[in-house]
């Protein structure tokens, strides 16, 4: 059996406390200063605004959510010596993303140079959640079938309505950016880890990619771990959320392996129908619903995620992740970041503010729901 163990990757911006804009550039000193305090658990991103926590594997979500609010709460408190705080959300409200220099990192100007100017338009922040899944086959075959659900997480986790000083009309945002760079969006379906690999090395052969981590799909094999790395997720504002989200995509992973010893797997439909709930997700969020597949109905997204989780009890009780399904009920009732951004920006015109102030207020509450657990 798979051990199901899960590490979560948090993506941030850092911003300025004063302006509420975006860094261009990291201090120095912040870098070495994190790099002394968290070591290896933090890490410059792409470009020079962003930075990445990525926790330990776990098996007790307890343990998990507990390093998780201690690496928000630590990568909080040595940023504001800098005057600078994190923000976790897909995008920033008004950052000009052609003001951003990349990190100097030479992996980083190795992708620079083969992403040109869509490398600096990635002033994006997602999650990635990677599940120990340790045999090879079995962890292409849950590829292949978790890949229904991507449309379900990324929905939750929408946090990217305003880019450039705009309503964007989107919940997710983030997702047209990134969409602009290659091998991005939903995997392909493989028949094996061997086929997998083979369909790699084509790449790899004409000096295309050095490795599959230049896969940048919606779910991936790690490159690194014996996981399935679920990408498609924006930058959660709560870490609560965060961590329910994470639990979720965990317990359809072992609901889908409890299916597979009963000789039994989850329907295969066509990458089109799937891209076609991808794209709702990312224009709606859990605003109009997603089409049931089955039915070919559009349905609420709340009744289907409900359907889903009644279904996956028996799944979450054996993890000890019935509080992480719990936590996507609270998004459910709350709102997801998304539509809280949206309601913020308006709230602040009502009251008479300009819309460069209305963003400003966007970014204020970003910022205490980012620290606050």
């Amino acid at each position: 059996m798979p051990s199901l163990s899960l590490s979560v990757q948090e993506e941030f911006l850092l911003v300025d406390r004063d302006s509420l804009d975006v860094v261009v550039e990291q201090p120095p000193a912040l870098i070495q200063r994190l790099k002394d305090e968290l070591g290896p658990r933090i890490r410059p991103e792409f470009l020079g605004a962003q930075i990445r926590t990525a926790t330990a594997f776990h098996h007790d979500m307890e343990a998990l959510y507990t390093e998780m609010v201690d690496l928000r709460r630590q990568l909080g408190c040595i940023a504001d010596d800098f005057g600078l705080a994190p923000m976790a959300a897909g995008t920033h409200p008004f950052a000009d993303w052609h003001r951003q220099r990349q990190t100097r990192d030479g992996q980083r100007h190795a992708m620079a140079l083969e992403l040109r100017d869509l490398s600096r338009r990635l002033l994006t922040c997602g999650m990635q959640v990677k599940v120990c899944i340790e045999d090879p086959d079995l962890r292409i075959d849950l590829m292949n079938q978790v890949a229904y659900f991507v449309p379900h997480i990324l929905a939750l986790s929408t946090s990217s309505p305003f880019w450039l000083s705009a309503s964007t009309g989107l919940k997710s945002y983030r997702i047209s950016a990134f969409s602009e760079l290659p091998r991005t969006g939903l995997p392909d379906l493989f028949d094996s880890w061997a086929d997998f690999e083979a369909h790699v090395a084509v790449l790899v052969k004409a000096g295309i990619v050095e490795d599959a981590s230049r896969l940048w799909w919606d779910l991936r094999p790690s490159s690194r771990h014996p996981a399935l790395e679920m990408r498609v997720a924006d930058a959660c504002t709560r870490v609560e959320d965060a961590w329910a989200i994470a639990g979720f995509y965990r317990v359809l992973l072992h609901y889908l392996y409890q299916l597979k010893l009963k000789n039994q797997r989850w329907r295969s439909y066509a990458r089109m129908l799937i891209s076609e709930n991808r794209w709702r997700a990312q224009c709606y969020g859990t605003d109009a619903g997603l089409v049931d597949l089955a039915s070919g109905q559009i349905r609420p997204y709340k009744q289907l995620f409900e359907e889903l989780a009644n279904m996956l009890a028996d799944n979450a009780e054996a993890l000890g992740c019935e509080s992480a399904l719990q936590g996507c009920r609270q998004i459910l009732a709350r709102g997801t970041s998304a539509q809280l951004q949206i309601g913020a920006f308006k709230a602040a015109l009502t009251s008479g503010r300009s819309e460069h102030e209305a963003y400003q207020e966007v970014v204020r509450m970003l910022l205490g729901l980012t620290l606050a657990a």
